[in-house]
């Protein structure tokens, strides 16, 4: 077990870049984090670690081995789980990327319940608006909409994400209509960052790509939201996140004859991971919590 915890040591201060972040994460003491990384480097021979008195980054070799690591920690923290079982209750530690809109919106009250249901289960939650390779960060399960693709990884679709252009009454009232999406380079347009300014719609000839010039880009959908109900612009939004502003009317849809293409938020999951009885019933919450569609 030395080498366990001594290799979990070494993954939290490579995440962290400090012994002191990597103590508070661990819950031990930073004398603890830098013993137990200094056994590991005695045991392989070689320093993992350049330690100055501003910085500690990994050497060329604690970079080789982070990745390998990580493996090695999560299969034996997953066997151990699975040893330790009674019953039917789920052991493990579950780290998990999320997108954060969506999360604030829709999985926050799927991720409590879950642990509700699993309460020895540990989980890590990290809100990321980018894709991310689950097996070069460290993540048993990546959320996003994103059509990225890793090597080693398995995805697993969840639901479909809907989008749309919407706007407020009176900036439609006070700015006009847009007829076609050509038409949004004149008007105030409002962004999500992670998608980017260029704006993809299906006409009635096949697909339609503008580049707008935002007045407001955010990586918070909710931003945009409440932006786009104070008729500061128009927003291309998700489904979910305007809904009941539509049906109160507060937002109207604009360009529904140009739709945004449909994405699917999916499930990212390194393959060694796929078959943990934790990441399983963690996928079957999320597709039941998430239905029938975004």
């Amino acid at each position: 077990m030395d080498i366990l915890v001594n290799l979990q040591a070494f993954l939290a201060t490579a995440d962290t870049a400090g012994f002191s972040a990597a103590a508070r994460k661990l819950n031990v003491s930073t004398s603890v984090v830098a013993k137990r990384v200094t056994q590991l480097e005695a045991r392989i021979g070689t320093p993992l670690f350049h330690r100055s008195t501003r910085q500690l980054r990994l050497t060329e070799a604690g970079q080789r081995y982070v990745h390998r690591a990580r493996s090695v920690v999560t299969d034996a923290t997953d066997l151990l789980s699975r040893m330790g079982e009674k019953g039917h209750d789920l052991v493990d530690h579950l780290r998990i990327k999320a997108p954060t809109s969506m999360t604030v919106a829709r999985l926050a009250d799927a991720f409590s319940a879950f642990q509700t249901q699993n309460p020895r289960l540990k989980l890590e939650i990290v809100l990321i608006d980018r894709p991310v390779d689950p097996v070069s960060e460290g993540f048993d399960i990546a959320i996003g909409a994103f059509p990225h693709s890793f090597g080693g990884v398995v995805d697993e679709p969840l639901v479909p994400l809907k989008r749309l252009l919407c706007a407020s009454p009176a900036y439609l009232k006070q700015h006009g209509t847009p007829k076609h999406p050509r038409d949004l380079v004149e008007h105030r347009c409002l962004s999500f960052m992670p998608t980017g300014p260029e704006w993809v719609f299906d006409g009635p000839r096949g697909r339609i790509t503008i580049q707008v010039s935002p007045l407001l880009s955010s990586n918070e959908g909710h931003v945009l939201a409440r932006s786009a109900i104070a008729g500061n612009g128009i927003a291309l939004m998700s489904h979910y996140l305007v809904a009941d502003a539509l049906r109160d009317g507060t937002l109207k849809p604009v360009l529904r004859d140009f739709p945004i293409p449909e994405l699917w938020v999916k499930a990212a999951i390194p393959e060694r991971r796929r078959n943990a009885a934790a990441v399983q019933a963690m996928l079957t919450l999320l597709k039941t919590s998430l239905a029938p569609s975004l």
